[in-house]
């Protein structure tokens, strides 16, 4: 029995199913905002003109804490400050989600691109792409998802990238057409892009910028495995038909776009 969630946002649907989820403009509205920082306990003020910034919002800012996730707590819209002393706020997480998700394990799988696509997902962990050059390479072997022992991959590695797959620490995994990419979660939020053709798999790189093979792309590789797994046994159909899936793991689903929400709805099938 397949089973399907859907997420509403603050508009009922005005015809049954789930209509297409568009983004309202965020038009912006100068404040000042107080920003915490989870991961470091603190809290700093930080001037805002690129956003309409309330209360529980995910942004990025600049200066010494650039590119690490804060979280509203206050915002002023009158105030009278010195530019100079105020770093900005450079970036705000994308949280709104609606569209269809099929139960697929520990994660929900989305056929629909539109639903939690890669760049929505990865504004929920990271900043905006800098400008900072980086050099990649490719040993251009290939290997098939269902032999991951072909991974030319340290055996310790490979464990502690088994660990972080066993602790759920693949957050988001998705493939669109030959295009594959994953977010885990470590010391903080790696990106793992890598080629997926036909069940073989190339090219895969990690910007935790290790010069070999690391454990965000095994644990990102075991993660594939088991959601491909899940799909060939559930939702094949509705895989080859779109030749695109995307996995995001429930618990940062819940906490992303629930635990602040106060209006909303949500309707299990």
């Amino acid at each position: 029995m397949k089973y399907k969630i859907g997420f509403h946002g603050y508009e009922e649907d005005k015809k049954e199913g789930l209509q297409p989820f568009t983004i309202a403009e965020n038009k912006p509205v100068k404040s000042v905002v107080q920003v915490r920082f989870p991961s470091h306990g603190r809290s700093f003020a930080y001037y805002n003109d690129r956003f309409d910034l309330h209360v529980g919002d995910i942004v990025f800012v600049e200066g010494k804490l650039e590119g690490v996730q804060g979280v509203v707590t206050e915002v002023s819209r009158s105030f009278k400050i010195k530019l100079s002393d105020y770093k900005r706020v450079i970036a705000l997480s994308d949280t709104e989600v609606k569209g269809r998700l099929y139960f697929g394990g520990s994660h929900l799988i989305a056929f629909d691109e539109r639903v939690i696509p890669y760049e929505k997902i990865r504004g929920w962990f990271l900043p905006p792409e800098s400008d900072e050059e980086v050099a990649v390479g490719y040993d251009d072997e290939g290997f098939y998802f269902e032999d991951i022992e072909d991974f030319k991959i340290k055996p310790e590695i490979a464990n502690r990238g088994f660990d972080y797959y066993n602790r759920n620490k693949v957050m988001y995994i998705s493939v669109d057409g030959t295009t594959g990419r994953a977010i885990i979660e470590g010391s903080k939020p790696y990106e793992v892009c890598f080629d997926f053709d036909d069940g073989e798999i190339r090219n895969i790189t990690c910007d935790c910028f290790c010069s070999y093979h690391c454990k965000h792309e095994f644990a990102a590789l075991l993660g594939l495995r088991e959601t491909l797994k899940i799909i060939e046994e559930l939702y094949n159909d509705e895989y080859s038909k779109a030749d695109y899936f995307a996995a995001l793991s429930k618990s940062v689903l819940l906490k992303y776009t629930m635990d602040r929400k106060e209006k909303g709805s949500i309707v299990l099938a």
